[in-house]
């Protein structure tokens, strides 16, 4: 079971599938909380300088499976964790994150892991302080990924693990998949949840409204 971090820093998670409008979440929160006179850092997931490389690697060579998928990006956050989550968070800083372990708990568990495995895995990682959720449904999800990108990703479609040979089907199917899991985690790790297809500043406003409440508590 994941425990408080204890230290005089907040940690902030927004969560959500590929396309959900996490970063630009963050970023917006980030400036925000800045203006506000507290220091921010943002760690985004895989973006350790150890791990991440070897990731994209496997990746392009696709040598991941189930369980080498599930061990590395473990040890991406390990890393991040270690070298900058824990040490701004004891500086007292509001680190924000651009995805969390509850990204593992869904991605692994489609992927045909025990739930209670991958949190095992992940079980000496710090409670947030906060964690929004942005829930967007498959078909706004793939409109958004291919206006930004042109094409779907091959893993956030779900292809390295045979659920269908059509990308567009396959996307969709995993989607779902994923959100199921998110909505088994939302009440047990106390997410809140937000429409993820309401106007950003909609979104941003009740973002901003959760985390002042933090804040003055930490003034105070």
């Amino acid at each position: 079971m994941n425990i408080n971090h204890g230290y005089d820093g907040l940690l902030i998670v927004i969560e959500g599938t590929d396309g959900a409008g996490k970063s630009t979440h963050v970023n917006m929160l980030s400036e925000y909380i800045q203006k506000k006179g507290f220091g921010c850092t943002v760690s985004q997931w895989k973006t350790s300088r150890l791990i991440s490389g070897v990731i994209n690697e496997a990746k392009e060579r696709n040598m991941l499976n189930t369980t080498t998928f599930s061990l590395l990006y473990a040890a991406d956050y390990t890393d991040r964790l270690e070298n900058e989550i824990i040490p701004a968070l004891k500086s007292g800083f509001v680190v924000l994150m651009d995805r969390y372990i509850y990204t593992a708990y869904v991605r692994d568990s489609v992927r045909g892991h025990d739930i209670n495995w991958v949190k095992n895995l992940y079980s000496f990682a710090p409670k947030p302080d906060l964690v929004f959720y942005l829930n967007v449904p498959p078909d706004i999800l793939i409109k958004r990924l291919i206006a930004k990108n042109g094409v779907l990703d091959y893993f956030e479609s779900g292809r390295d693990i045979g659920i269908s040979v059509d990308i567009y089907n396959s996307f969709e199917i995993y989607q779902k998949r994923c959100l199921e899991e998110y909505q088994k985690l939302k009440d047990e790790y106390n997410f809140i949840e937000l429409n993820g297809v309401q106007p950003v500043d909609v979104i941003h406003n009740e973002m901003v409204s959760r985390v002042q409440e933090l804040l003055n508590r930490k003034l105070n």
